[in-house]
Parts: C-alpha cells; structure tokens; sequence
C-alpha cells in the first residue's frame, strides 16, 4: 500500500513538474537562454567555442523548423 502512495505521489509531482515546465508561458517567462557569463571563468577559446556551438544550434534548430514548415506547406498543397 505504501509503494501505491509513493507512486501517486510521484504521478502528481510529474504532472505538477510538467504542466509548469513545459508551458510555453513559463518558458517565455523566464526568458531566453543567456550567453554572457555562461561559461564564468573559463579561457577565452573556451567561452568563444561555446558560443560557437550556441549559435550552430540554433542555425541547426532553425533549419530543422524550416524543413518541418515545408513539408506542411507540400503535404497542403497535395
């Protein structure tokens, strides 16, 4: 019977956990994600890798984004 409450208990927590945390307004809320002072006190090739590898993500997240939205675009026009 304990193993039955501990196991609500944690259904609760993950829904509780996932309706705050993937709401696009909580994530709008607390803003996007920050490159100044990311990588406090690391060398300078470090932080400007980092911010290299930032940036590749998102041009890659971008491109994903744009393949999806033509695809929708041909699979309406069919």
């Amino acid at each position: 019977m304990a193993e039955d409450g501990k196991a609500r208990q944690q259904g609760r927590f993950m829904r509780w956990f996932h309706e705050t945390f993937d709401s696009w307004f909580f994530r709008s809320f607390i803003g996007p994600g920050q490159v100044d002072n990311a990588i406090h006190g690391a060398e300078k090739y470090s932080r400007d890798h980092w911010k290299r590898d930032l940036e590749n993500r998102k041009r890659y997240t971008g491109e994903q984004r744009e393949r999806k939205r033509a695809a929708r675009e041909a699979e309406r026009r069919d």
